[in-house]
């Protein structure tokens, strides 16, 4: 255990040293009063935004599986907040992710699939790839008869900079199973824009 935290500590001492020379290169000075500690609060920042690095989301999912007899209509987990930096510019995007599976034997805890969420959104991301691996990790986990991601998100590589876009949302989705059937996508669509 003693190891691991040495070595995280290093880590950090070393991303704080990164984000020193940043700040010297940028044309500003590391050692004035207000940028002194910036270094390490930023490196414990980015070590805290990419966390999901070091957590399996199969394990989180599994380590709630329940049998469930014979439950075999939607569950349907919405609006689950994220927090992403894209991989171009390291620029946060955010938003709602929007979660649903047609259970085949199990289920698991609700909790767990915000969880799952955060741990892939805890990684240098695009916003199709993030869609693509929580929908993979229910459906390669849990086994269920069909599972739908759909995840509408802002992001400030837009709005910032390059096209300046303020109000501009992408949306992104992807199913398997049942959810190939347009009946059971418009289903699930109606349900997540219900009382907005």
């Amino acid at each position: 255990m003693k190891e691991v935290n040495k070595d995280t500590l290093r880590e950090r001492k070393e991303l704080a040293d990164h984000y020193k020379q940043i700040i010297k290169l940028i044309g500003e000075d590391p050692e004035r009063e207000g940028l002194i500690k910036t270094p390490d609060r930023a490196a414990k920042a980015f070590r805290f935004l990419t966390k999901g690095y070091h957590e399996d989301p199969a394990e989180v999912l599994a380590s709630a599986m329940f049998l469930e007899e014979d439950y075999k209509q939607m569950v349907i987990v919405k609006d689950i907040d994220f927090f992403s930096l894209c991989e171009h510019h390291i620029l946060p995007f955010f938003g709602k992710v929007h979660v649903a599976y047609i259970p085949n034997k199990y289920i698991t805890g609700l909790s767990k699939i915000p969880r799952i969420v955060d741990i892939f959104a805890r990684r240098l991301q695009i916003q199709e790839r993030l869609t693509l691996q929580i929908k993979e990790c229910i459906q390669k986990t849990l086994d269920p008869l069909g599972v739908m991601v759909v995840i509408e998100a802002q992001h400030m590589c837009m709005q910032m900079r390059g096209a300046e876009k303020q109000n501009s949302l992408t949306t992104t989705s992807d199913f398997t199973g049942f959810f190939q059937q347009a009946k059971t996508r418009e289903e699930f669509i109606n349900l997540i824009k219900n009382n907005r």
